[in-house]
């Protein structure tokens, strides 16, 4: 499981994403960032957001 958490990415939120593959994460995230936070995440921004994607166990 892939984990991703809303503050991690530089938002005062404790949301957190969890999925099975890295898309789904990004898939999830992106819907997140649109509704809660008005954000559109661009191929850029997507790029930066992978390199905060933990696997479950390791933070």
């Amino acid at each position: 499981m892939k984990t991703l958490k809303c503050r991690d990415v530089g938002f005062d939120c404790n949301a957190e994403v969890r999925a099975s593959t890295e898309q789904e994460v990004l898939t999830q995230a992106s819907k997140h960032a649109r509704e809660a936070h008005g954000v559109d995440v661009t191929p850029q921004m997507a790029e930066q957001i992978k390199t905060k994607i933990k696997e479950d166990g390791v933070r």
